[in-house]
C-alpha cells in the first residue's frame, strides 16, 4: 500500500500582517492562532452579526458583500493573505453592515475577540498594522463604489480579475460568470459580453467555471485607474512580503 504523504499546514506567516510582526509579538500570539478551513461559499458573518473572531487568511479570498432589501448584492471589497477579516473587533463598532463570504476556498488563522482586544490595547505593532490595513481597506471600498458608478462593466471586470489574481497569486480563477455578476452587482448578460470582449482581445481564456489571465500586461493597460489606485495604496501602507520577518 502506498504511503500517504502528509502535507504540512500553512504557517501563520503566510499572512502578510502576521509575517510583519516582531518576533516577540508573533510568539506571544502563536498559541492563540487557530487554523481553520474556508470552504467556497462559506458565510463567515452576516450583516449586523457580533463578530467573535478576527481571521487572517493565508490562502483563498473572502468577499465583503452588501446585501440590499430587494435581494440584490454587490461586493464592496475582497481580502486575501494581505489582510484580515473582522475589523469591527478593534474599531469599536462591534458589527458591520456587510456580510463576509468565501469567494475562493482557502485557509485562515483566527484569533478570538478577547485576545485581539488585549493585543490592540497594548498599542504595539499589531495595532499599528491593523490600523494601516483598515485605511487600505477603506480605500478599496471607496474606489470600488466609484468604479461601479462610473465605469463600464468590462472595466469593472478587468479590475476585479486583477485584484483577485493578486490575492490568489495565480492567473487561473475558479469562478462562474453568474458569481461574478452577483459580486459586481450587474446582469449576467453584461458579464458574459464583457468576458467575451476580453477573450476576443486575447487577454483571458474562459472554460466552464474558470477564467485564466493569459496576457496580464495588456490587461493592466486596459483596466481603469481604480485598480492602480487601490494597489498603490496597499503597497504604500502595508509591509511588502519580502520585508516580512
Amino acid at each position: 500500500m502506498a504511503q500517504k504523504i502528509k502535507i504540512a499546514p500553512p504557517e501563520p506567516k503566510h499572512n502578510r500582517i502576521l509575517a510583519a510582526l516582531p518576533a516577540g509579538d508573533y510568539e506571544r500570539l502563536l498559541p492563540d492562532l487557530e487554523l481553520i478551513e474556508l470552504p467556497l461559499g462559506l458565510t463567515m458573518s452576516e450583516s449586523g452579526d457580533h463578530v467573535k473572531y478576527l481571521h487572517f487568511p493565508v490562502s483563498g479570498i473572502v468577499s465583503l458583500i452588501y446585501l440590499l432589501e430587494d435581494g440584490s448584492s454587490s461586493e464592496i471589497a475582497l481580502v486575501g493573505n494581505e489582510g484580515m477579516v473582522g475589523i469591527s473587533i478593534f474599531m469599536g463598532g462591534e458589527s458591520m453592515p456587510s456580510s463576509t463570504e468565501v469567494q475562493s476556498a482557502g485557509k485562515a488563522y483566527r484569533l478570538s475577540r478577547k485576545v485581539m482586544k488585549r493585543e490592540f490595547a497594548l498599542g504595539g505593532q499589531l495595532q499599528h498594522l491593523a490600523l494601516l490595513y483598515t485605511q487600505a481597506l477603506i480605500c478599496q471600498t471607496s474606489q470600488t463604489a466609484v468604479c461601479n458608478q462610473h465605469h463600464a462593466v468590462d472595466l469593472q471586470l478587468c479590475r476585479w480579475l486583477l485584484m483577485s489574481a493578486d490575492r490568489l497569486h495565480a492567473d487561473e480563477l475558479v469562478i462562474t460568470q453568474e458569481m461574478i455578476a452577483n459580486l459586481l452587482g450587474v446582469r449576467r448578460e453584461s458579464v458574459t459580453q464583457a468576458v467575451g470582449e476580453l477573450q476576443n482581445e486575447g487577454l483571458i481564456t474562459r472554460t466552464r467555471g474558470r477564467i485564466t489571465l493569459v496576457d496580464r500586461p495588456k490587461l493592466e493597460k486596459r483596466v481603469c485607474e481604480c485598480y492602480r489606485v487601490v494597489k498603490d495604496e496597499y503597497d504604500r501602507l502595508l509591509p511588502h512580503p519580502r520585508s516580512a520577518q
